[in-house]
């Protein structure tokens, strides 16, 4: 199989985890992005109960604990991510407001109504755009706040392999109009919406990438799945250098009413 026709839930979870745990940022985006979607969130108190879903090793958890108020527990399915992200904690001092926790975003273990904040940086298409919005939404208390970033749609029209790219990794991915009126079905208003710098694919995410690969493959050298994963990384960069115009993330900012 070529790596065009591969998506990433072709490929073994313990080695996708290795992998990104070896990176400081799991998926596009950056300290700038968080703090910008975090300018619009205006509720939050030092007793503020705040969960970060899907959080990877915790970049943006550290970013949200230096810069709010409040309690942060961060949720990923992923122990070798929950482990690096509570080290990271201690060593900034943090332990005490952060707290990584090994769990799914779609069995969440809170009460309802009792959230301020549910934040979540390219993780809620694992549990769906829709879903997670429906889902986690009874978790927030009315005013609190939702804060995604969303593979979307940038155009209506779009080349053929990127579409065929899309269709097969994530086929909830729309356009933000869309998304928005998505948001606004489930309950929200919706406060803000932008488009993540490039930046937040090439330097952030693709670049610390390379390194990253040539280490993996130096480990796991002979490996074909593990080759085959690695052209399929290497694949998507490629799309994203080619096709950026027509798709991105996008941050969606939603207010429970």
């Amino acid at each position: 199989m070529s790596a065009e026709e591969h998506n990433i839930h072709d490929f073994d979870v313990a080695m996708i985890c290795e992998y990104f745990s070896s990176m400081d940022r799991q998926g596009p985006g950056s300290q700038d992005a968080t703090l910008k979607a975090l300018s619009f969130i205006d509720n939050l108190r030092e007793n503020s109960k705040i969960v970060d879903l899907g959080c990877g090793t915790g970049s943006q958890a550290i970013v949200l604990a230096q810069n709010t108020p409040g309690i942060i527990t961060a949720i990923d399915l992923f122990p070798g991510f929950v482990d690096k992200l509570n080290e990271n904690a201690t060593k900034l001092n943090l332990q005490s407001r952060v707290k990584g926790l090994v769990g799914s975003m779609d069995q969440l273990d809170f009460q309802l109504n009792e959230l301020d904040l549910i934040w979540s940086e390219g993780a809620i298409y694992n549990i769906g755009f829709e879903k997670g919005m429906n889902y986690w939404g009874k978790f927030l208390k009315k005013g609190a706040y939702v804060a995604v970033t969303e593979a979307s749609w940038l155009t209506e029209e779009h080349p053929k392999e990127i579409f065929d790219f899309w269709n097969k990794a994530y086929p909830e991915i729309d356009t933000i109009p869309n998304k928005i009126a998505q948001m606004q079905k489930a309950g929200y208003v919706v406060v803000a919406s932008f488009i993540l710098p490039e930046v937040c694919w090439t330097e952030n995410f693709f670049k610390p990438a390379i390194t990253a690969q040539k280490a993996f493959l130096e480990k796991y050298k002979g490996n074909k799945s593990a080759e085959e994963f690695i052209k399929y990384e290497k694949h998507h960069a490629m799309l994203y250098d080619k096709y950026k115009d027509f798709y991105g993330y996008v941050f969606y900012i939603g207010k429970k009413i």
